[in-house]
């Protein structure tokens, strides 16, 4: 299969299903799976949240839980694990007695954090107006299901 021109242009991408043009044209076809499985990672419904909360300095697992209302155990642990996997955190438990566990950012998960607060931010500073245009939609859409 012959690449086409815009593929060409792109630099070279000649792989079925690589992008011709717009930002996913400069990344290679064989990477494509992989950045999408991280951008599902990083923009999950608690990630973003945690990467935020982390930014002044090291916290403990109820301190965490303490900072995102409505995160639940469950949620806040796979999530941890995942971000620790990933190298975004850093966990570091104490031999003491109690244990203790703290969790921080790495620099690799500083980096992500001015994305993460603007993020959270517009989402705030928006969420009147996302609350309308969903309702609006809502409305509609009985409407427009009866004339079809």
């Amino acid at each position: 299969m012959e690449p086409t021109r815009e593929a060409k242009a792109a630099g070279g991408a000649d792989l079925a299903g690589a992008a011709a043009i717009g930002p996913c044209a400069a990344i290679p076809a064989e990477h494509m799976t992989f950045i999408r499985e991280v951008l599902d990672r990083v923009g999950d419904k608690w990630s973003l949240l945690l990467i935020a909360v982390l930014e002044p300095g090291p916290l403990r697992y109820t301190d965490l839980q303490r900072q995102i209302p409505g995160i639940s155990q469950r949620m806040l642990t796979l999530t941890l694990r995942q971000l620790h996997q990933d190298g975004l955190i850093s966990r570091t438990a104490y031999a003491e007695v109690p244990p203790r566990v703290e969790y921080t950012l790495t620099p690799l998960g500083r980096g992500l954090h001015e994305i993460a607060t603007s993020l959270v931010g517009w989402a705030a500073a928006h969420h009147d107006e996302i609350r309308e245009n969903r309702a609006r939609t809502a409305s509609a859409q009985p409407r427009t299901a009866a004339r079809t």
